[in-house]
């Protein structure tokens, strides 16, 4: 891997992310288990150059007790870019809120929520920010 690869900003790499989902919703389509584009993906991104992590603890803090679990996330790319995937007909406005609330648990500036399960994967795809300038 690369430097140049480690010194991609959240735009970046969340063209490489998206770039990689169209790829694989081109290749294999809508109605397959989340478990698996989530694997396929994270596939993808390495052979990218990407360190990619799936199903990250992420810690909670409330009432000044540290809760180890507080959530899982899906996919954190180049510990930068949270992805949250489902593979569902459509999302809800929850998931795009619960995607905002993990952003801002992690002090992260950029998360996608990738739907594998829409008929195209540009309308599968959200771009959510936490202080990122657009």
């Amino acid at each position: 891997m690369s430097d140049a690869i480690r010194e991609l900003d959240e735009n970046a790499i969340s063209k490489v992310v998206v770039d990689a989902a169209y790829r694989i919703h081109k290749a294999l389509g809508p109605g397959l288990l989340e478990s698996v584009y989530e694997s396929i993906l994270v596939h993808e991104l390495r052979k990218a150059g990407l360190r990619c992590e799936r199903q990250v603890p992420i810690p909670v803090v409330y009432d000044s007790i540290r809760f180890e679990e507080g959530f899982r996330a899906d996919v954190f790319v180049e510990s930068k870019v949270l992805v949250e995937l489902k593979s569902i007909e459509q999302t809800a406005p929850v998931h795009r809120k619960q995607l905002l609330t993990y952003l801002r648990l992690t002090n992260k500036r950029l998360g996608l929520l990738i739907n594998f399960g829409a008929e195209t994967i540009k309308e599968g795809i959200t771009r959510l920010v936490n202080g990122l300038p657009e």
